[in-house]
C-alpha cells in the first residue's frame, strides 16, 4: 500500500487539535519520508523468544486492522503515535500538561474593579465611552495590551486575605467556645472530685459507726442471753401457776358443786345439825367470811346466768345493703374543695379514732387519755365521757342500732357500754397483747377485734363467749372490718396481707397480697364491691372485693397512711396521713387533694353522712371540722 507524497498542514493543524498536543515533528518527520521514496508495511512474525524473562500480554490484531481503500502512511503513522501515547498514559501515569491562563486585559480588569469597588455610575461612564472609541474605530484592541500580572497576582492573594480572616474569625469563635467547654469540663469535674471526696468521708464515718455498732450489739449479747434465760424460767413459773390455778378452779368447783348437792338433798339433817349451834349463827359475822359469802352469791348468780343464756346463730338470709340505693341516689358531683371550719380540743392525748351515728349527728372519739367521748354536731359539746379502760383507747364501733357502743384497748379487753346509761354491761377478756380495732355484726349479736398477739377473734355478745379465733396471719392483725350486711370479715395485717374470712367458720377464704409495707388500716366502700387500704409508707391500694385483684396503686408518701375513709357515695377516699396532711382522692378522675390544717400527725379521718362534713384527729389532742 503506498502512501501519499505529501500532507497539507491544515489537517496536522486539526489534528493537533483533536490530541490536544503539538504534533508539528511528526508531521515533518512524514514529509521527509514522503519525499524520499514510497514504503510499505509487511506483517513480521517474531519466533525467538525474548532475551529478558518478562511476559508480555498478547494483543489481538482487531486493534491494529485498517479499513481497506483507506490505507495510507499518514494514518497509520497517526494510529501508531495514538497507541503508544495511550500506552505511556497508561504506564508511566503522565499527566497532561494544564492550558496556559490567559492573561486578563486591561478593560476587563477595570471593568472588575469597578464592580467590585460598587462604583456603578463610574462604571456605566466608563463602559460608553470606551464602547464609543471602539465604534469609532479610535482605539484598538490589541494595542491597549494585558494587565501586569503583579496587578492580578495582588488581586488573587487580596480575595485569598480576606478568605483566611474569614476562616480565622470562624476558628475564634471555634476557640472560644472551646474554651468556655474546657471550663465547664473543668468546673464539672471539680463538682465530681468534690462529691466523690465527700461520699468517700461518709462511706468511712458510715464503716466507722457500723463498726461501733457491732461491738455496742456484742456488748449487749450477753445481757440478751441472761435475760432470754430469765424469760424461759418466768414462761415455767407461769405454767405451774396456771396449773396450780387450774387445780384450784376445779377443786373450787367440786366444793361448790358438793355444797349444792348438800343444800339441796340434805335439807333435814342440816336442819338438825343447825339446832346445837344455834349459838354461833347469832354471833356476828366477821367481814372476811361477809366477804366470801358475797363472792359465792355472785359466782351463782352469773353461773346460773351463762347457764341460761345460749349462743347466738349467724343469720343466714342476709337483709340487702341499703347503701345501695343511697349511692345510686346521691348522683350530685362529688365536693373536694374542704375548708377548716373548727377545732375541739377534746382529749389530753393523741385522738385515735372518730366515728359517726349511724342516725343522728353524732360523733364518738376515742382517745389516749384511756376515755372515750360523745359530742353533739356542730358546736362540739360533750355529752358523755366513758370511762373504764386501764389503757389507751384503740378503736370503737357504734351498734347498728347505734344505742350501744364496742371500743378495743390497749389493755387487751373489748368493752360494750349502753348509751342510753353511759355504762359499761360486758367486757371481753382474751387476747394476750393490745386490741387495735373493732367492729358490729349487721345482726348486732357478734363483735370481732384484731390484737397484737397476730390473731382475731369473735365475740358472741348474747352467750359472752369468744365463738372464733382467727389464726392465719404472722403479724400484728392492725384493722378489722364486716363486710356489710354479710357474715365475711376483712383484715389487715402487719405482715403486708389482707385476708378475707368466713365468721361463720372461722376459716380463711382468700388472702390479697401487693402491699411492700405493713398494712395500717383497711375498709370496704358503702356499695362493698371496692376494698381500700393504706400502708406504714403511705401507698394507697384499691382491690376489686368481686374479683379479689388489685385495681390500683396510689403513692402518697412517704409519711405513713394511718386510715382511709370513703365518703357516702364511695365516690371519694379520705387518707389520714402522718404528716399531718389529709389526702382526698377522686377514684373517677385519679386527682388527689390536700387538706393543710393538722400542726401534727393525723391519725383518723370520717365524712358526715351527706358528704358536706368533714371530721379529723391528731396527735395534738383535737378534732377539726372542715366544711
Amino acid at each position: 500500500m503506498a502512501a501519499k507524497q505529501g500532507m497539507p498542514s491544515s489537517a496536522l493543524r486539526v489534528l493537533e487539535e483533536a490530541l490536544g498536543m503539538d504534533l508539528t515533528a511528526a508531521g515533518d518527520t512524514a514529509e521527509s519520508v514522503a519525499a524520499e521514496g514510497a514504503y510499505y508495511l509487511e506483517q513480521v512474525t517474531i519466533t525467538e523468544a525474548s532475551e529478558d524473562d518478562y511476559e508480555y500480554e498478547e494483543i489481538p490484531d482487531d486493534n491494529f486492522s485498517i479499513p481497506e481503500g483507506e490505507e495510507d502512511l499518514a494514518k497509520a503513522i497517526q494510529m501508531v503515535q495514538e497507541q503508544a501515547t495511550d500506552t505511556q498514559i497508561l504506564e508511566q501515569k503522565t499527566v497532561l500538561p494544564s492550558k496556559q491562563l490567559i492573561p486578563e486585559v486591561i478593560e476587563d480588569f477595570l471593568c472588575n474593579f469597578l464592580i467590585k469597588m460598587g462604583m456603578t455610575r463610574t462604571l456605566d461612564c466608563f463602559q460608553s465611552e470606551w464602547y464609543e472609541l471602539i465604534q469609532k474605530g479610535v482605539t484598538k484592541l490589541r494595542d491597549t495590551g494585558n494587565v501586569p500580572d503583579v496587578y492580578t497576582q495582588n488581586m488573587l492573594l487580596e480575595n485569598e486575605n480576606k478568605n483566611l480572616k474569614k476562616d480565622l474569625k470562624c476558628y475564634k469563635q471555634a476557640a472560644d467556645k472551646a474554651r468556655e467547654d474546657l471550663l465547664k469540663t473543668q468546673k464539672e469535674r471539680d463538682f465530681h472530685r468534690m462529691h466523690h471526696k465527700r461520699i468517700v468521708q461518709e462511706k468511712n464515718k458510715l464503716i466507722n459507726d457500723l463498726k461501733g455498732l457491732k461491738l455496742h450489739y456484742a456488748s449487749y449479747e450477753p445481757a440478751l442471753r441472761v435475760l432470754h434465760e430469765k424469760h424461759h424460767t418466768l414462761l415455767k413459773q407461769k405454767m405451774l401457776t396456771s396449773l396450780e390455778r387450774d387445780r384450784a378452779v376445779g377443786q373450787i368447783s367440786g366444793l361448790q358443786a358438793t355444797l349444792k348437792h348438800m343444800e339441796i338433798g340434805h335439807n333435814y339433817h342440816a336442819s338438825e345439825i343447825r339446832v346445837p349451834n344455834s349459838e354461833k349463827e347469832n354471833a356476828p359475822e366477821g367481814p372476811t367470811q361477809k366477804g366470801l359469802r358475797e363472792a359465792r352469791e355472785k359466782t351463782k348468780c352469773k353461773t346460773r346466768i351463762k347457764d341460761n343464756k345460749k349462743d347466738s346463730e349467724f343469720p343466714t338470709d342476709m337483709q340487702q345493703n341499703p347503701n345501695l340505693y343511697l349511692c345510686k341516689e346521691n348522683i350530685g358531683p362529688a365536693k373536694f374543695d374542704y375548708k377548716l371550719n373548727n377545732i375541739f380540743r377534746l382529749h389530753e392525748l393523741p385522738v385515735s379514732c372518730i366515728i359517726m351515728h349511724p342516725r343522728k349527728d353524732i360523733l364518738v372519739t376515742c382517745g389516749e387519755d384511756r376515755l372515750w367521748k360523745l359530742v353533739g354536731l356542730p358546736k362540739g359539746n360533750v355529752l358523755l365521757t366513758g370511762f373504764g379502760h386501764t389503757d389507751w383507747l384503740s378503736n370503737c364501733c357504734f351498734h347498728p342500732s347505734g344505742n350501744k357502743l364496742a371500743t378495743s384497748s390497749g389493755d387487751t379487753t373489748v368493752k360494750l357500754w349502753d348509751l342510753s346509761k353511759g355504762n359499761c354491761i360486758l367486757t371481753f377478756e382474751g387476747h394476750s397483747h393490745a386490741v387495735w380495732s373493732c367492729t358490729w355484726h349487721s345482726c348486732g349479736d357478734f363483735v370481732a377485734s384484731s390484737s397484737l398477739d397476730t390473731t382475731s377473734k369473735i365475740w358472741d355478745v348474747n352467750s359472752e363467749r369468744c365463738r372464733y379465733t382467727l389464726y392465719g396471719h404472722t403479724d400484728s392483725v392492725n384493722s378489722i372490718e364486716f363486710f356489710p350486711c354479710s357474715n365475711t370479715l376483712l383484715t389487715g395485717s402487719a405482715d403486708k396481707s389482707l385476708s378475707v374470712w368466713d365468721a361463720r367458720t372461722g376459716n380463711c377464704e382468700q388472702s390479697l397480697y401487693g402491699h411492700m409495707h405493713s398494712i395500717n388500716d383497711a375498709t370496704f366502700t358503702p356499695r362493698g364491691h371496692m376494698i381500700a387500704s393504706c400502708d406504714a409508707c403511705g401507698v394507697t391500694k384499691l382491690w376489686d372485693f368481686r374479683k379479689l385483684l388489685p385495681i390500683v396503686s396510689i403513692d402518697i408518701g412517704p409519711s405513713p397512711g394511718n386510715e382511709v375513709n370513703f365518703d357516702s357515695s364511695g365516690r371519694v377516699l379520705a387518707q389520714a396521713s402522718g404528716s399531718g396532711v389529709i389526702h382526698l382522692l377522686d377514684l373517677k378522675s385519679g386527682q388527689i387533694h390536700k387538706l393543710m390544717g393538722h400542726e401534727s400527725e393525723a391519725h383518723t379521718v370520717v365524712f358526715s353522712h351527706d358528704g358536706e362534713y368533714l371530721f379529723s384527729g391528731g396527735s395534738d389532742g383535737t378534732v377539726r371540722t372542715w366544711s
